[in-house]
């Protein structure tokens, strides 16, 4: 996204106390997807050449996720403050040439344009670059402090504000860019001589300024850089990116029928023209084609539905389902790792787990899919055309052939042939007058305890 090499430092060493969890921060996830691979995916989609996670001894698990997905990683320990923490980076930097920017490991909502603006104002000359924001209440935000020609002068930090700095609304995020030669050079200088007794990372600015350098503020909403410090924020973590797909998804041409009652995963794919009816909640994983019908009440994830499919309500589709056009999943019907293929429907109160359903075939109320025998998943295949009647219980591994059907409340067992019928259930008994002299024999006894 710029035309100089850059790398990215992301700093994921903090305790998150407030968090009150034994998972490291960094890991709680939002939207389906722990804010520590937010922040590696957003230095992936801007392109940088090189990412560094900073890590701290309380979070060893921080280290193996980063260095799973091929990234460097470096130890903070102990934790001195933010400017430390980027100064660990630098032997995983060595021979680096390029810009360098600073992200959050709890800062998941930035988006690659706004990190494309950092950069942007470094390649315009700015020698350190911060991205800011103006939210309702600055409260303990650190300070932007402007110039009059709109250069950035300096951060403060709230506790060490003057009240006249305190009145700025501008507010820092923490995310600061610059040629990484440069900061760390200007790291070397930074002092704990502090409140906290910490190694500020903001101090930068006003020691680049120092220098005659310039620094530039960029801009971007208060949502956007919002950072993670407590469940309550992960919360609000979660709504922002809610407001934001949504709004998204409105705008590419999908029907939200309740749009506040909808729930989206990162991944999330569905195209124009599809209707989603209220309280349908999306994993990780869906893909959603054009003129399909969600219907309310239903959870999916790890699925795949075609274009013209309808699902639910309250429909279940889990990992490894795959719905063929027009195919329809009615209420209280579950399916997972199995394929209905074109037209094929399974209206309701249904298990479908582990086999094929072919085109336009029929699946009865009632229908289980007897997959598991304890020890092994095996499959059920059913045919193009086949009718199966309610209340079947197809035990695993069976193929119904074309055109097959089962007779209502059979237990199959066996392969049944092309067009055939399968009956698998006890034979009828009517007995005439039974009920009546049931009933004349159970009322008598009631009496006679009764009277006794």
């Amino acid at each position: 996204m710029t035309h100089r090499p850059c790398a990215a430092v992301i700093l994921a060493a903090g305790h998150g106390s407030r968090m009150k969890s034994a998972l490291a921060k960094p890991l709680h996830a939002v939207a389906g997807r722990s804010m520590l691979d937010w922040s590696l995916d957003l230095a992936a989609a801007c392109g940088v050449e090189r990412s560094v996670v900073v890590w701290g001894a309380h979070g060893p698990a921080v280290r193996d996720k980063a260095e799973a997905a091929g990234v460097a990683t470096a130890l903070q320990d102990p934790p001195m403050g933010t400017g430390d923490a980027v100064k660990q980076a630098r032997e995983a930097l060595a021979g680096f040439e390029g810009d360098a920017i600073v992200l959050y490991a709890d800062t998941p909502l930035i988006r690659p344009e706004t990190v494309a603006a950092v950069f942007q104002a470094l390649e315009t000359g700015a020698a350190v670059s911060v991205l800011g924001f103006e939210p309702d209440e600055p409260g303990a935000y650190g300070r932007l402090i402007e110039t009059v020609d709109g250069d950035l002068d300096a951060i403060v930090e709230a506790r060490e504000a003057t009240p006249e700095q305190l009145a700025v609304r501008l507010c820092n995020s923490g995310v600061l860019a610059a040629d990484a030669s440069l900061l760390f050079d200007l790291l070397d200088e930074v002092t704990n001589d502090n409140a906290k007794g910490e190694y500020y990372l903001t101090d930068v600015v006003a020691l680049a300024r120092g220098r005659g350098l310039s620094a530039r503020a960029v801009r971007a909403d208060e949502a956007e850089v919002l950072g993670v410090n407590s469940r309550a924020d992960l919360a609000a973590a979660e709504a922002a990116f809610q407001v934001r797909v949504r709004s998204q998804a409105m705008a590419n041409g999908v029907t939200l029928v309740a749009p506040e009652t909808v729930f989206f995963s990162h991944d999330t794919v569905i195209e124009a023209d599809t209707v989603i009816e209220p309280n349908v909640v999306f994993g990780p994983g869906v893909t959603v084609g054009s003129g399909a019908v969600i219907r309310a009440f239903s959870h999916l994830e790890g699925c795949e539905i075609a274009g013209g499919c309808e699902v639910g309500p309250y429909a279940r589709l889990r990992p490894g389902a795959v719905l063929e056009t027009g195919a329809k999943v009615g209420n209280f019907v579950e399916v997972k790792k199995a394929r209905l293929g074109e037209g094929a429907k399974a209206n309701h109160l249904s298990y479908i787990g582990d086999g094929v359903v072919g085109a336009k075939a029929n699946i009865g109320a009632g229908t289980i899919f007897c997959n598991y025998d304890g020890y092994f998943k095996n499959q059920t295949i059913i045919g193009e055309g086949a009718f199966i009647g309610s209340n079947s219980a197809l035990v695993a591994p069976v193929t119904i052939g074309k055109g097959a059907m089962t007779g209502s409340g059979s237990v199959i067992t066996r392969d049944v042939p092309d067009d055939a019928l399968a009956l698998a259930r006890g034979e009828m008994a009517v007995k005439e007058g039974w009920a009546a002299r049931f009933r004349k024999a159970m009322q008598a006894k009631k009496d006679k305890q009764k009277k006794g």
